[in-house]
């Protein structure tokens, strides 16, 4: 394990000494074998990055748990269990893929954490079946467990009033998120629940990933001073979570952040929450994109090289196309998010700027994109049809948010362990991807 005592902890990530897919040859053979685009992770570069996370909370009273909706693959979350990480799910099926992948259900602990706004789906029926704990980001969500008949403790995510998203479209605190219970309303909640029988034993608060570790430091620290301040009115609380958001940079591959700020103010936190509740508090973090983003590369085959020209609409680019789209990685369509892309096998000459696009029927499947939409071409080596465009850090929220648009069958995923392949899971059919359409009547 990775230590956080002493000086700085600097990490060279296994992408930029000895990466797999360095190896032309191996990508071929990988690609005969599942086709393109697929979806490669290496087992290396996530257990250095469990490392990380395991050296920031070791100790009595720390807990790290993983953010699964970044990514439920199962073999993710086998790593996960193996390293006595715990998990925050968001749904009834992330409960129950928890549950496949060997995670332990109940309350006590609460190893599986269901953290919602809104219970949809099978999820009260999960909560009352495997007895986890629901983390409640909505006050409505106190009547509907009451209208179940639950009875048990509960967690509250509190919405701070501040916080930082990757982007704006994914921030996660204060006025304009919809995420949380604003802060004025927990104590008030927590009196209703507990006379209803819901303890809440379990207090939340989740202020984003932001680009820079300095600003994720602060937060904590922010954060801190609320929990401090609110735990007085909270008898039950045993635990208190810092949710996640260590940034993960999309654009240094080689760039780790220095978590001793961060692992101080989990310390100093399990010390004072103690000392003012008056017994032993948990103090939890729950990263996602952190462990998840550079453990997996979309692989896509160059099927083309082609040209547009000035006119008076504008400047013309030249594309190359490939055979991943946003149905396969959707953050550059959805919010202009940098993905680092590489050409391989990788020539020498001159560099050429080129836009990256997609097969789909849509002009914003383009994956160099800014973040006003825009196409922002890349300066990459010239490829020719039938070499392979690597986009990198696609392990969270990669193939977790890819989908069937176009009737198109969601990629393959491939685990590298060991110097071995294993087909983690298959390229979706036609049949699969109509499996669930019927024309059975409704008796109304």
């Amino acid at each position: 394990m990775q230590s956080l005592e002493g000086g700085a902890c600097r990490w060279q990530s296994p992408v930029m000494t000895a990466h797999p897919l360095r190896d032309f040859d191996l990508l071929r053979r990988l690609a005969e074998r599942v086709g393109t685009p697929f979806f490669f992770y290496d087992q290396a570069v996530l257990a250095a990055r469990i490392e990380l996370i395991e050296a920031l909370t070791a100790g009595e009273g720390l807990q790290a748990r993983y953010a699964m909706k970044a990514c439920s693959a199962h073999l993710v979350l086998r790593e996960m269990g193996a390293r006595g990480i715990w998990i925050d799910a968001v749904s009834g099926n992330e409960v129950l893929r928890a549950k496949r992948a060997g995670f332990v259900m109940g309350a006590s602990p609460p190893v599986v954490l269901l953290t919602a706004d809104v219970f949809r789906d099978n999820a009260l029926d999960v909560i009352r079946s495997e007895r986890v704990l629901p983390n409640l980001g909505s006050p409505g969500q106190l009547r509907d467990l009451e209208r179940t008949g639950y009875r048990g403790p509960i967690g509250i995510r509190m919405n701070p009033g501040f916080g930082h998203g990757h982007v704006q479209a994914t921030d996660t605190g204060g006025p304009s998120s919809k995420h949380g219970i604003w802060l004025d309303d927990v104590a008030a909640l927590a009196s209703t629940a507990r006379k209803s029988g819901m303890p809440v034993e379990l207090l939340h608060a989740h202020v984003g990933s932001g680009p820079r570790m300095e600003e994720f430091d602060e937060n904590a620290a922010r954060l801190e001073g609320l929990f401090d301040e609110i735990l007085g009115a909270l008898p039950d609380v045993t635990a208190v979570s810092f949710g996640g958001g260590i940034p993960h940079s999309y654009r240094e591959p080689d760039w780790t952040p220095d978590l001793h700020p961060l692992r101080s103010t989990l310390l100093r936190a399990r010390a004072s929450f103690a000392a003012r509740a008056g017994r032993p508090i948990r103090v939890e973090i729950e990263p996602g994109r952190f462990f998840v983003a550079p453990a997996a590369t979309l692989v896509a085959r160059v099927t083309d090289v082609k040209q547009t020209r000035d006119n008076d609409k504008g400047r013309g680019h030249r594309f190359i196309m490939v055979d991943a789209g946003f149905c396969d990685l959707v953050r550059p369509a959805m919010y202009g998010a940098y993905h680092r892309i590489e050409v391989l096998p990788a020539r020498l000459g001159p560099n050429d700027l080129f836009a990256v696009a997609g097969p789909l029927c849509e002009s914003g499947d383009v994956f160099t994109r800014d973040a006003d939409e825009l196409i922002q071409p890349r300066e990459l080596p010239t490829p020719t049809p039938g070499d392979f465009v690597l986009l990198r850090d696609a392990g969270a929220y990669g193939f977790a948010m890819s989908s069937n648009y176009n009737s198109l069958g969601r990629a393959p995923q491939v685990w590298w362990e060991d110097g071995r392949a294993v087909l983690m899971s298959r390229r979706e059919t036609l049949e699969d991807v109509v499996a669930s359409e019927c024309a059975a009547p409704l008796d109304l």
